[in-house]
């Protein structure tokens, strides 16, 4: 682990208690599990606390939506209602970035979510997200999704939204990058 990502003892103690309380407060999107489970993994792994630290600092309120039986993880999402302020007007990857000639974005979503070790949503994830109990997410914004090889080979890339009470997929240059898209992160701990 870098240095840089290490978090001091008391950054951690913040970090703890304000997931404790998003945890507590938006207890229907993980019915069954307990918070006390959830930090002992937490308090296990400290590259994972400075990546929640991440997701935290660019707008993601990140939460615990499931957990995984087959690898013993408890799954993370940015939970903000719109695509997370910290991490908009990004196109979606470094390919994408370097075919632009000009007017380049600061960064790209993969390079972003690599940074903060943590994955971009795919697919079936976002929409999986989007039928959390009370919550609808990306209502007046979008977020870039994890896209199949074969899309992004012709040069696409694939996003999502939720409008007109439904959740859309569609797709864009992945050079294209605007100032309501952004992207969501998953981390498992």
């Amino acid at each position: 682990m870098k240095s840089k990502q290490k978090l001091t003892s008391e950054q951690r103690g913040e970090l703890l208690e304000l997931l404790e309380k998003r945890f507590t407060k938006n207890i229907s999107r993980h019915k069954g599990i307990t918070w006390a489970e959830v930090q002992a993994k937490l308090e296990a792994d400290p590259s994972k606390l400075w990546s929640l630290s991440e997701m935290e600092k660019t707008g993601g309120e990140p939460d615990v939506i499931g957990y995984d039986k087959k690898t013993n993880e408890f799954i993370f999402s940015d939970c903000s209602a719109e695509t997370p302020k910290g991490r908009r007007s990004i196109c979606y990857d470094h390919e994408a970035l370097e075919s632009r000639k000009e007017h380049k974005p600061a960064n790209s979503a993969v390079q972003m979510a690599t940074d903060m070790g943590i994955e971009l949503l795919n697919e079936v994830q976002y929409r999986e997200l989007q039928s959390l109990a009370g919550d609808k997410f990306d209502a007046k914004s979008s977020s870039w999704l994890k896209t199949p090889a074969d899309i992004r080979k012709l040069g696409g890339a694939i996003f999502g939204d939720y409008r007109y009470g439904h959740v859309f997929v569609y797709h864009n240059g992945a050079e294209s990058y605007y100032g309501v898209r952004g992207f969501r992160g998953l981390l498992r701990v």
